[in-house]
C-alpha cells in the first residue's frame, strides 16, 4: 500500500493529512534524538522539546511535547499516556474545574496545569519560527490530545490571537465544559477533528454533564471503517460488535481501541480502500 507523503502545502483536511496528524502526535511519545531523525526525514529542518517535571494531579511524570517546523509548515505535538495511568483520575468528579482559555468557560483543573507547564515557551517557539507564514497544527494522542485541543484554544483565544490550520486529536478525553466548547466549536469550523476508535474508553472520560467534547467527531467503527457521521443507535450497536469481536483477547476492548498503534492501523486501511 502506497501512502502519500506528508504534504507540506495543505491548509486543509484530507484522510492523508489526518493519518500525518496521527503519526506525529506519535512522535511526542520517543525520545529528542528519535524526534529529530523523524522529522528530520519528513521534511523538518527545526526541532524544538519541551518537557516540564512538576506535580500533577494524577500519576504522569511530566508533560512532553514538541515543535517542528519546516518552510510551509509548523506542528506542535503533545504526548500521550496510558489508559490504566489516568483511569482512576479521569473517572474522579471530586476535582474541580478552572478557568478556560480567554476565561471562557472552564476545562478540567489537570489538563489546565499539565498545558500551562509547557504551552508559553511553545507558543514563543512557534512565533520564533514562524517566519514565512507557515500552516500551523496541533496534534495529540490520549492525554496528548485533550492538551492539543487547549493548545490550539489558547493560540486563538489568547496571544497571538491566530486561528490554526488544524487541531487533530485521537482518543481525546473530554476537557472542557459546553461554554467553552460553544466558542471553540464555533470559530474552528473544519478546523478541528476529533477521531475515535469504535470501543476507545478514553473519550467517554471524564463524566458528563461536567465534561463535554468539542466537534467534528470522526469515528472508526468495529470493522475499522471512518464514519463523518453514525447515529447513536448504530454506534451502540456497533460497540458491541466491537466487544463481542475481542472477548477472549488479552486486554479488554475498551483499552485496546485507545493504543495509537490501532488508529493508525485504521487509517491505512481506509487509505487503501480509498486507492
Amino acid at each position: 500500500m502506497a501512502i502519500p507523503a506528508l504534504d507540506h502545502s495543505t491548509t486543509r483536511y484530507s484522510l492523508a493529512h489526518a493519518y500525518w496528524m496521527a503519526r506525529a502526535a506519535g512522535l511526542a511519545t520517543l525520545d529528542p534524538a528519535a524526534v529529530e531523525a523523524q522529522a528530520t526525514a519528513w521534511g523538518f529542518d527545526e526541532v524544538r522539546h519541551f518537557e516540564s517535571s512538576h506535580r500533577m494531579p494524577f500519576p504522569v511524570e511530566d508533560t512532553q511535547a514538541y515543535v517542528m517546523a519546516g518552510d510551509r509548515m509548523i506542528v506542535a505535538g503533545f504526548r500521550g499516556t496510558e489508559v490504566l495511568k489516568i483511569y482512576d483520575w479521569l473517572t474522579d468528579v471530586t476535582t474541580p474545574p478552572v478557568p478556560g482559555p480567554g476565561n471562557k468557560g472552564f476545562v478540567h483543573y489537570g489538563f489546565h496545569q499539565a498545558l500551562q507547564s509547557v504551552y508559553p515557551r511553545i507558543r514563543d517557539t512557534i512565533e520564533e519560527l514562524r517566519t514565512n507564514g507557515q500552516s500551523v497544527w496541533f496534534t495529540g494522542h490520549s492525554l496528548g490530545g485533550a492538551l492539543a485541543m487547549l493548545a490550539g484554544t489558547r493560540w486563538y483565544l489568547e496571544e497571538p490571537r491566530l486561528l490554526p490550520d488544524g487541531v487533530y486529536t485521537f482518543g481525546q478525553p473530554r476537557t472542557c465544559e459546553r461554554l467553552l466548547a460553544g466558542v471553540h466549536n464555533k470559530a474552528f469550523t473544519n478546523r478541528c477533528y476529533r477521531f475515535v476508535n469504535n470501543n476507545d474508553i478514553v473519550p467517554h472520560l471524564p463524566p458528563e454533564p461536567a465534561y463535554t467534547h468539542v466537534d467534528t467527531l470522526r469515528y472508526f467503527d468495529a470493522d475499522g471503517r471512518l464514519r463523518d457521521t453514525m447515529p447513536l443507535r448504530a454506534r451502540l450497536l456497533d460497540r458491541a460488535k466491537g466487544v463481542s469481536a475481542d472477548l477472549f483477547a488479552p486486554e479488554t476492548d475498551a483499552v485496546k481501541d485507545h493504543h495509537l498503534p490501532n488508529y493508525l492501523a485504521a487509517f491505512e486501511k481506509n487509505l487503501a480502500a480509498s486507492g
